[in-house]
């Protein structure tokens, strides 16, 4: 779907969207519509139930050969429009659009009360219009009709279009990034391996992005005992990717300063999850294809980053396995040495993605000293009982990088939960036989798994976000289809806008 802006006018012919506050008050868009219907559009509303109530709307009818429909989207209180409101409503447009017309032509203006300028405002409906755009139907070989959109160009009339096209254009590259990370956690486990994912971040040294591909014997030499411990029960290969975007001038100096120290952003990649030896259930084991989603959000964020040319230096790890059952395959009671040399008892092969992630985070540490590291991971299912799948669990040795994570997040519409780590916790993952467990007991699962984490972090700013409970949406919301949500994407990109670009 194309998106365009151009500036204020009343098209005269095709689909309209225009606002209508709460108390059924038309803006002056919306007035200059329904002047030019004859107060067809105000007729309408008093003859129905439509108030304007924020994500409520109703669609008029027109003549034939002139305006063919006017869409009146309720805006609710102009205090309660912000960002977030103008992209649901861009989302909510595209939905109620797409099986109708072939051009929207939503009307945009400035309301008394709303702290963002109508450009602004046509930069966030753009954008929540294509975030809800997403489809992923490469395999629907007889596609009906009503299955695609008919909707190809989303046109935003406002007061200056050139200062909405320049707010959204980074916001679209950033969209471009959620996108990538919704296609490879919608892709099938069949097509979607260690291999062929590594292959597509390949695809990334188009954006300027560095990218190296560890094999099983280079890790092997770096002695990756944990992550390749997980993936010996597969016949596809492991892979380590690291991906490097330099966006940001060297400082000045003989020696590397702390100002040219990268963020680092670290993704858990296991592109088919059985449990290994520990199967799982079969009830549902079909969702495990998407146990790579912490992977495909730092391919989707460093996607992000280089297209809107981010003035930061990122670095972007994912540890690629597939943990499969078979002859070859790691057991339940099986001790395995990491890159840190530090040993783990492996109670159970399930519990696999912290030992991917112990062996990333170690090399990412030790390779790249960067100031701050933040991994993701769908690490547990005990996440989903704390939180449900609203919110992403976040654990950090940081406070303030915690706050400002869920700062970030609130912005975005990705919310997160900071949960507590400690001591107490820490014990519980003890091994009478090595160094540390996999598993702790039965409770507080997710924080004995960061717990499991922190001990390959050193001294370094750390976050870990558990995105078990949000990678995969079976309900679908406004900008987020059913399916891969791409969830962490934008909530690291805006927290790399607002602290490490200022």
């Amino acid at each position: 779907m194309k998106i365009s802006f151009a500036n204020s006018a009343v098209p005269k012919t095709g689909a309209i969207v225009v606002g209508v506050l709460e108390g059924r008050k038309l803006t002056a868009s919306a007035q200059a519509v329904d002047d030019a219907t004859n107060g067809a559009l105000m007729r309408a509303i008093k003859a129905s139930s439509f108030k304007g109530s924020a994500k409520h709307s109703l669609t008029v009818m027109t003549p034939a050969g002139r305006i063919s429909r006017v869409v009146c989207m309720g805006l609710g209180k102009a205090s309660d429009v912000d960002a977030l409101a103008l992209q649901a409503l861009g989302g909510r447009i595209f939905s109620n659009l797409k099986a109708h017309a072939p051009v929207a032509q939503v009307l945009m203006d400035e309301l008394d009360g709303c702290d963002l300028k109508a450009h602004e405002m046509a930069a966030e409906v753009a954008l929540g219009a294509k975030l809800g755009s997403y489809t992923f139907d490469k395999y629907k070989t007889k596609k009906k009709d009503h299955d695609g959109s008919k909707l190809k160009d989303f046109k935003i009339f406002s007061k200056s279009s050139a200062k909405a096209k320049a707010a959204f254009e980074p916001q679209d590259k950033v969209c471009d990034g959620v996108f990538f990370t919704r296609d490879l956690v919608s892709e099938p486990a069949n097509v979607l391996y260690p291999a062929t994912l590594a292959a597509q971040a390949k695809t990334l040294t188009k954006l300027g992005i560095k990218v190296e591909i560890l094999g099983q014997a280079q890790m092997k030499r770096l002695g990756m005992g944990a992550l390749l411990g997980v993936a010996q029960g597969s016949v596809h290969e492991p892979k380590m990717v690291i991906m490097t975007y330099t966006g940001k001038p060297k400082h000045k100096g003989a020696k590397p300063s702390k100002a040219d120290a990268p963020v680092a952003f670290v993704g858990k990649g296991v592109t088919f999850d059985s449990g290994g030896i520990s199967i799982k259930p079969s009830g549902g084991m079909e969702d495990m294809k998407w146990d790579m989603g912490g992977a495909g959000v730092v391919i989707g964020l460093m996607k992000a980053l280089a297209g809107r040319k981010a003035k930061v230096n990122a670095i972007g790890v994912v540890g690629l396995v597939e943990n499969m059952p078979s002859g070859t395959a790691q057991r339940p009671g099986d001790v395995v040495t990491s890159m840190s040399g530090q040993a783990i008892e492996v109670l159970n092969t399930d519990a696999e993605g912290r030992l991917v992630l112990a062996d990333a985070l170690w090399y990412t540490n030790d390779r790249f000293k960067p100031h701050t590291m933040i991994d993701l991971a769908t690490l547990t299912g005990a996440i989903m009982v704390a939180l449900g799948t609203h919110h992403a669990g976040l654990f950090s040795n940081d406070d303030e990088l915690a706050a400002e994570l869920s700062a970030a997040g609130r912005e975005v519409g990705e919310k997160v939960w900071q949960l507590p780590m400690g001591p107490e916790y820490d014990k519980m993952i003890n091994s009478g036989i090595a160094d540390m467990q996999n598993i702790g007991e039965r409770w507080g699962g997710s924080i004995t798994a960061a717990q499991f984490l922190k001990r390959f972090v050193g001294d370094t700013k750390w976050v870990h976000l558990d995105i078990a409970g949000v990678t995969w949406s079976k309900t679908g919301k406004p900008t987020s289809p059913k399916g891969g949500t791409g969830f962490g994407v934008r909530l690291l990109d805006q927290w790399v806008m607002n602290k490490l670009e200022k």
